[in-house]
């Protein structure tokens, strides 16, 4: 009985213990189909992840590619472009002083000390019409700023009459007739400047120049009078004019058609006085620094606004 007893039992625990190692590797099996599912979930949603990458970035490519472009602001406006006029040069010496100082060496070191102050305050542009001691034709230097297109010409000059008693600045704007007999002077002799060219050079006779002086726009002159004014007003103070300082004449290289255009006398060589201080660089800086002022009022008012052609 004992016996049958302890069968039963034996036969009752290899049935349990049959039973936990099912359950054992069914509980692994389990185990292990979860943690290769977890493997394979997290494969795929890296696959996927990096191909949405790749379609952000090529969408963020192909989104640049086809962006419209930026709207372009306004251009800035082009500076005013200011052609000085240092006379004669060359073969031409122009006036000379009693101790013997050149006018064409006075005109081109004040041109060049003018150029120097205009172009530092980055308003404006400027060429010279010769940038070394050499000879250009009357006609020459009026084409130099029409080719350039300038919208402002100003010739600097330092004369001599045959009264050695006169001294002074003085502003000069082109007219068919002179304001006075000394005006009527200056022109003459600056209009025969082109008789060191040669045959080659063209001499434009009183007749045509006063038709050239006819056909400059009522516009221009103008605005060569404003200008004018300008520089009167700035030398006054700090430089010793002439009276009735604001003149006119029939100067050839004030011809031009749509320019305005004028002719700065700084002082006569033929006066020992004038001569004097236009020797020293200090005094010529004055005359440079009161041109300069009268050019920042000029243009701070619209400057030029005939610039036509035709």
């Amino acid at each position: 009985m004992d016996e049958n007893k302890t069968e039963l039992e034996n036969k009752h625990i290899e049935t349990i213990d049959f039973q936990l190692s099912r359950r054992m590797l069914l509980f692994t099996s389990a185990s292990t189909a979860l943690l290769f599912s977890s493997s394979v979930l997290a494969a795929e949603k890296k696959i996927v992840h990096s191909k949405h990458t790749t379609s952000v970035r090529t969408s963020s490519k192909k989104h640049t590619k086809d962006k419209a472009p930026a709207i372009i602001g306004r251009a800035k406006k082009p500076l005013p472009l200011i052609v000085l006029d240092p006379g004669h040069g060359g073969k031409d010496p122009g006036a000379i002083g009693y101790s013997g100082t050149y006018e064409k060496h006075i005109s081109y070191a004040t041109a060049v000390e003018l150029s120097r102050q205009l172009t530092r305050t980055g308003r404006y542009k400027v060429k010279l019409t010769r940038d070394s001691d050499r000879f250009v034709p009357l006609d020459g230097r009026v084409d130099f700023a029409q080719k350039n297109k300038a919208d402002l010409f100003i010739s600097m000059h330092a004369d001599a009459l045959s009264n050695s008693s006169i001294k002074g600045a003085s502003v000069y704007t082109l007219s068919n007739t002179a304001s006075d007999a000394q005006s009527a002077a200056l022109a003459s002799t600056e209009n025969q400047a082109d008789r060191y060219g040669g045959p080659n050079v063209h001499v434009t006779s009183p007749a045509v120049q006063k038709i050239l002086a006819s056909l400059v726009k009522l516009e221009t002159k103008r605005e060569s009078i404003t200008m004018a004014q300008n520089i009167v007003r700035s030398l006054g103070p700090r430089v010793g004019l002439l009276p009735n300082p604001r003149r006119h004449a029939a100067f050839v290289v004030l011809k031009s058609v749509n320019i305005p255009s004028i002719l700065v006398e700084m002082g006569f060589m033929s006066n020992r006085s004038d001569e004097a201080a236009l020797r020293r660089a200090g005094y010529r800086a004055v005359i440079a620094s009161s041109i300069k002022g009268a050019v920042d009022r000029y243009f701070a008012i619209g400057g030029s606004v005939t610039h036509l052609t035709g």
